[in-house]
């Protein structure tokens, strides 16, 4: 039986509607930050505009402050790499394109400058060294056979709740040797960490509040019964005991575990859910792969880039520049979008459709460039790889039987729902 059909055909409507309003609608009128594009999925030919037309604009017709946004590839890596020039101080407000809500501007190390911020980066990255990657493989497999062995077949269920979050939030709960049987308070905090007012993820900002006081007073008892025993091999007891983030202050502490928990959840997780999607929306790559599965090499970063996991950074420029013959004010915010620099028609071929076997396919921007390059990419390709292999040792097919509910950001670009089928 063919799945496929209703989900392109519903795809290529809703796409045709979106270029429709894109194209009419006039450049100066354009906010191509707003939620409901990524929501909709009806982004794409809003940024393929700006990339053709207008690759640095300015925009002031959203509910936010003015910002600028920068679409083509070399013209993020610019920004990305030029960290004396463009700043990411949670202090300037921070990464995201919208300010930290006054309370929550925890300053971490992606949200800091230097020379703070190698210092604090440093102190975590022994985690993720070949060494400690290879123990780390045993373990990432061993949980992929348990959670793929224990999924029903003939059977609809959601593949986010039953296998990304799963997979990702075990690993999120070994990173920071936390209470296994409490674990999914890893996942509510990651989500509520980064939800918009109209999400739906908390009811009201007095929620978000009470939510992330919980956070914060649980992971400081983790904190402090780190501080007072010996060293150990968990993101926790590494910052504990080095000297650049043992005597951090409250809100330092949270920001780093914040930024961590979040790394470690929302871009392993969707960017699994969306190999799924790619695959299906794409089912002659899907056939390549599981007549070839050393093909899992490269599709691993092709569904990185493909997916995007985090859409945007954000920087506040320092000084009076420019951007591609525009000029940026001393203050102005700047925003890198990696999931249209992903798309640009001069830095890849065939830039919208999904290539397992695409040369070169680790030039994406979805880690970032510079001193902000996610400290954790090789893990996230490592659980990728893995579970890969384990699915297609086990599946011949893992069937999306309806469309995915996307997320309701424009930060992280993910899912909460994708049903699909094992048949079996």
């Amino acid at each position: 039986m063919n799945i496929q059909a209703p989900v392109k055909v519903d795809k290529a409507e809703r796409m045709r509607r979106a270029r429709e309003e894109a194209y009419a609608t006039p450049l100066s009128q354009f906010h191509p930050g707003a939620p409901r594009l990524f929501q909709d999925d009806t982004l794409w030919p809003w940024f393929e505009r700006l990339r053709n037309e207008e690759p640095v604009h300015y925009c002031t017709n959203a509910p936010i402050e003015p910002y600028w946004s920068v679409v083509k590839y070399n013209d993020i890596m610019h920004v990305d790499t030029n960290h004396g020039i463009f700043s990411s101080d949670s202090k300037l407000g921070g990464i995201s394109i919208r300010d930290v809500p006054e309370g929550y501007d925890y300053p971490s190390f992606i949200a800091m400058d230097q020379p703070r911020h190698s210092a604090q980066r440093k102190t975590v990255s022994p985690m993720f060294t070949p060494t400690h990657l290879d123990e780390l493989a045993k373990l990432i497999r061993q949980r992929s056979q348990t959670v793929l062995d224990n999924l029903p077949r003939n059977e609809t269920f959601n593949f986010v709740e039953r296998v990304s979050i799963e997979l990702t939030t075990q690993m999120l709960a070994t990173l920071f040797d936390f209470p296994w049987e409490e674990r999914r308070k890893l996942t509510r905090w990651s989500d509520v960490s980064t939800a918009l007012p109209k999400s739906g993820i908390v009811a009201s900002g007095e929620e978000r509040r009470r939510e992330m006081d919980e956070c914060y007073a649980y992971m400081s008892k983790l904190w402090n019964e780190r501080v007072n025993s010996a060293p150990r091999n968990d993101l926790l007891s590494l910052m504990a005991h080095n000297e650049a983030t043992r005597h951090m202050d409250p809100d330092n502490l949270m920001g780093n575990i914040i930024l961590l928990i979040v790394g470690g959840n929302d871009t392993t997780r969707n960017t699994m859910t969306g190999s799924v999607l790619a695959l299906n929306e794409n089912p002659e790559q899907y056939d390549k792969l599981r007549e070839n599965p050393e093909l899992i090499d490269s599709m691993v970063p092709e569904v990185i880039r493909w997916q995007t996991p985090l859409a945007h950074m954000r920087r506040t420029a320092l000084q009076d520049t420019e951007i591609g013959g525009k000029p940026i004010r001393k203050g102005d915010r700047v925003v890198m979008w990696y999931v249209s620099g992903n798309r640009d028609e001069e830095m890849f071929d065939k830039p919208n459709e999904f290539i397992i076997d695409r040369p070169r396919p680790r030039t994406h921007l979805s880690f970032g460039f510079g001193i902000h390059r996610c400290v954790g990419m090789r893990l996230a390709e490592l659980q990728l790889k893995i579970v890969w292999e384990e699915m297609l040792k086990r599946f011949d097919r893992i069937e999306v039987v309806g469309e995915p509910k996307r997320i309701y950001s424009s930060f992280i670009k993910g899912y909460e729902t994708l049903p699909v089928r094992i048949p079996g």
